[in-house]
């Protein structure tokens, strides 16, 4: 599992997600809308908006909620225009950064991602610097014991997975984009929960941190996904559980 992945586990075990459940609000609340705005507010005929639906639910979003969100990016209600940017930069160790905003103010955005760089030890760089090191993949984590993976593997093989690996008490399925929909509707048809699925950016290769470089990066990490406008952060790092687990805490 990739290290950005590792570190979004541990924080959702350790409850901190649910610690800053207003502000996942925040930002599931504009991706539904940016959704509707580019893709029409049917969920049926725009994944991306079913996928933030989904994500919505499963942060307990009140369902009132995402209706407001579908209406004020289709034009039904009056709303806020949001536009999509990415930026990239190196972190501590060099290790490589995609961070995806919505922002209804790109100067704003720009000067609080460059800080945030400048004060955890990494700087933003040119677009298209670090980008070449990800590929867009499709993530189940989905959590079992050993004696599930033959069944498991079954189902989403047939379904069009790429791969399927034990990932700390879960286990990971990849896919390509074109086939992920495929597959959660298989997972959902077998009745297989998962613990998230979504669209990622994962890594073509790592960069193994420890010790305090490692503890700087995480800090890092923390302070770009605390900001409101921050939608996702992709980084190629690897570092221990363990040491994962006690930034966490």
């Amino acid at each position: 599992m990739s290290g950005h992945s590792k570190w979004s586990t541990i924080k959702r075990k350790k409850g901190t997600l649910d610690a800053k459940r207003g502000k996942i609000f925040t930002k599931l609340i504009k991706e539904i809308t940016v959704a509707a705005k580019t893709g029409g507010g049917d969920p049926g005929g725009n994944p991306r908006l079913r996928a933030a639906i989904d994500a919505a639910k499963a942060a307990n979003m009140p369902q009132d909620n995402i209706k407001r969100a579908i209406a004020k990016g289709t034009g039904d209600m009056e709303g806020v225009n949001y536009e999509e940017i990415t930026y990239e930069g190196y972190g501590p160790g060099g290790v490589a950064l995609l961070i995806r905003v919505l922002t209804d103010n790109r100067n704003r955005t720009g000067s609080e991602i460059r800080h945030l760089f400048s004060r955890n030890g990494g700087n933003l760089a040119e677009p298209n610097s670090v980008a070449w090191m990800f590929e867009m993949k499709g993530q189940f984590l989905i959590p079992g014991k050993p004696s599930d993976e033959e069944k498991l593997m079954s189902v989403v093989l047939d379904a069009g997975a790429d791969d399927m690996q034990p990932a700390d008490g879960q286990f990971e399925v990849l896919t390509s984009p074109d086939a992920f929909e495929a597959v959660k509707r298989a997972l959902e048809k077998s009745k297989i929960p998962t613990d998230s699925a979504e669209l990622t950016m994962l890594p073509k290769t790592t960069v193994k941190l420890e010790g305090k470089v490692a503890d700087q990066m995480l800090r890092l990490m923390e302070a770009l996904e605390d900001n409101d406008d921050v939608q996702n952060v992709y980084a190629n790092f690897d570092i221990s559980e363990e040491q994962m687990a006690s930034a966490s805490a």
